[in-house]
């Protein structure tokens, strides 16, 4: 018949693991809500509101890993795509510029960004739900992380243990665990400008 099109089936695109409604998407915001005292912000996909309980250092996934393995500690890190997401103690965002600019690093273009207070980072999903058995199988390709959706590298501890854990500056009171904001900084852009460095030369 004129003017009528013809009808073809529609095919629901697929979601991401995160984006689960009803008891699946209440279970994953009540791990982090119930558990670990992590606000989220309403809606699909989860996402945890930064800079209340944590801020967030995010850097390309190549230079993260090289970092990780110069820096000791065992604070939260996730994977999302080709960039990594560190967790540092609040306030640890703003005090970004001023340690690049202390640690001479401040005059380079280095692809080391901050989230702070208001921010949002999409909740990786918890590791009852499928944690990577290593950073190489996170990073593989198939994985959820290299898919877009967030995994964590290193999950974060229950309740305050992920807090205590924390990159902090030293002379804030940092937790005698957890490992020196300012050295970690260092040890970042060390690795940005290097992978910088190396993406030039190809």
């Amino acid at each position: 018949m004129a003017g009528v099109l013809p009808t073809t089936p529609t095919v629901p695109s697929p979601r991401r693991p995160l984006e689960a409604s009803g008891t699946e998407g209440e279970r994953v915001r009540s791990w982090y809500e119930g558990g670990l005292g992590w606000p989220t912000a309403p809606g699909a996909p989860v996402r945890l509101r930064v800079g209340v309980r944590f801020d967030v250092l995010d850097i390309p996934a190549e230079a993260g890993h090289a970092a990780l393995r110069h820096r000791a500690g065992h604070f939260p890190v996730a994977l999302r795509g080709e960039r990594m997401l560190l967790l540092v103690a609040v306030g640890g965002a703003d005090e970004l510029p001023g340690l690049l600019d202390w640690l001479e690093w401040g005059s380079l273009e280095l692809d080391l960004r901050a989230v702070g207070a208001g921010g949002l980072m999409d909740a990786p999903l918890p590791p009852e739900c499928g944690l990577p058995a290593s950073p190489r199988e996170a990073s593989s390709p198939g994985r959820d992380a290299s898919q877009g959706a967030a995994v964590w590298l290193r999950p974060p501890g229950a309740g305050g243990e992920a807090e205590a854990s924390l990159p902090a500056l030293s002379a804030l009171g940092g937790a005698g665990t957890a490992p020196d904001l300012a050295r970690l900084v260092h040890t970042l852009a060390t690795q940005c400008h290097r992978l910088r460095l190396s993406r030039a030369r190809r």
